[in-house]
């Protein structure tokens, strides 16, 4: 994969005006380290990236993935303007993770105490490192999972306290409509739901839940921390019989059964 930050802070740099000392010292740094990550003698931190990301209000997957030498005028205008065409309405997001022994990627285990504190916690490693870990040999070794447990019945017939299993996602605009997706927010923490994509349109996510008692609600994507695609739960109990289907067999028994006395009560009549 091509990784265009060097060239892309100098672009950024010189289209502000700014001299190396100007940005160093804006960032806390030596000049000599700033030329070294220009000149591609010196490879960033994951601090220096976020650092660089604040400064110049570019995500740092975009710093890191987008040729930006290859933008029109106007869409580096945008972006210059906290306006990121590639990562829409999102400035910045940096996956904290652990691996094993053999550097595989671990699958981190968010429990509902833990909730709490991943709302904040999530792009700290430190709090991260602490989850308890765990694998699963059937899932993709190419791509990021984390498990989370959820609660209450919004999203049922998944049983309160199921753990449910999410793919990292680093694009939103690849979410997909009518899927479920695991979903860090500002407000809520995290949320399970199904997902209707707004974010060209709107620059939202509707979140819908399978439990049709709950209406659907909107979130903008400023206050969307992380998302995971949903690929599978696991938990303790046998999901609940569907009671709006059982009622309305019981319904269609009953009124089979009166048509049937209806039958013999005419037959009787008719004789």
């Amino acid at each position: 994969m091509n990784n265009y930050f060097p060239s892309n802070i100098k672009l950024l740099r010189k289209r502000r005006g700014r001299t190396q000392d100007d940005v160093a010292f804006a960032l806390g740094m030596k000049r000599s380290t700033l030329s070294g990550y220009e000149n591609e003698v010196a490879q960033p931190g994951m601090e220096a990236l976020i650092a660089f990301s604040d400064y110049f209000k570019v995500s740092v997957d975009t710093l890191i993935k987008v040729d930006l030498s290859q933008l029109s005028e106007s869409e580096l205008s945008q972006l210059e303007r906290g306006y990121d065409i590639f990562v829409k309405g999102s400035k910045l997001r940096v996956l904290a993770t652990t691996v094993d022994k053999e550097n595989e990627e671990n699958i981190e285990l968010v429990d509902e105490k833990a909730k709490a504190g991943y709302r904040t916690g999530f792009a700290d490693p430190e709090f991260i490192k602490v989850l308890p870990t765990f694998q699963m040999p059937f899932l993709s070794k190419q791509k990021k999972y984390r498990t989370f447990q959820i609660s209450g019945d919004s999203m049922h017939p998944i049983p309160d306290g199921s753990w449910v299993t999410g793919e990292f996602v680093q694009n939103w605009n690849l979410i997909r409509n009518r899927y479920a997706y695991i979903i860090n927010t500002l407000d809520d923490g995290v949320v399970f739901k199904v997902v209707e994509n707004l974010i060209k349109e709107e620059g939202k996510l509707r979140l819908y839940s399978l439990n049709t008692i709950y209406e659907p609600y909107d979130v903008d994507v400023k206050d969307i921390r992380e998302v995971w695609k949903f690929v599978n739960y696991i938990c303790n109990d046998v999901p609940d019989t569907n009671n709006e289907n059982k009622q309305l067999a019981d319904s269609v028994k009953a009124l089979q059964k009166e048509v049937k006395t209806i039958k013999k009560e005419i037959k009787t009549i008719s004789k």
